[in-house]
């Protein structure tokens, strides 16, 4: 898995490229803990559940389905994210389910239990470009940890920081008009 921060990336990239209009504050602080939230399946470790199992480690809180349940919240609670319900759903969709897709991008683990319940088997993608974070914080702050740290930056952070740029752009460009001296 990529680092519990670098999960971020992706819903601060997006909230952040188009801007508070479409991604209010507060819906942008739901997209980030939807982004984090799926790793919460460690304490399970911690419980004896075994990384392998549905409720282990990459499991359940990975799934498609677990996003889904976690958009339909936001719908549910859009006012308060004080945004439409569509959008609120939508975005903490992505924002949950990018996790799934970054850990299938790491060269460590299991795989993701990614379309669970459907399928119990557990999945990567074919491009295995980003280190698998360890574990144990202890060795995250350690030498493996900037390894896994430059490979974030390298394939997650700049990526989301180009998205980021060019949703601004796009949305600056249609916010001109004809005779607009802006330019």
């Amino acid at each position: 898995m990529p680092t519990i921060i670098t999960h971020t990336a992706v819903p601060l990239a997006i909230g952040l490229g188009l801007g508070r209009n479409v991604i209010p504050r507060r819906l942008l602080l739901a997209g980030v803990a939807a982004s984090m939230v799926p790793d919460f399946d460690v304490i399970g470790l911690k419980l004896g559940i075994a990384y392998a199992e549905d409720m282990g480690h990459r499991g359940i809180t990975h799934s498609l389905l677990f996003a889904l349940a976690l958009a339909l919240l936001a719908a549910a609670f859009a006012s308060r994210l004080r945004a439409r319900p569509l959008i609120a759903g939508l975005f903490v969709f992505v924002s949950c389910a990018s996790h799934g897709l970054l850990d299938m991008c790491t060269n460590g683990g299991l795989g993701i239990a990614y379309f669970w319940p459907f399928s119990h088997e557990r999945y990567f993608l074919p491009w295995h470009i980003v280190e698998v974070s360890p574990l144990a914080l202890d060795k995250v702050f350690g030498a493996r940890g900037l390894v896994v740290l430059y490979s974030e930056l390298e394939w997650i952070w700049l990526p989301c920081i180009s998205l980021a740029l060019a949703l601004a752009a796009v949305r600056w460009l249609r916010a001109l008009r004809p005779g607009d001296q802006r330019l």
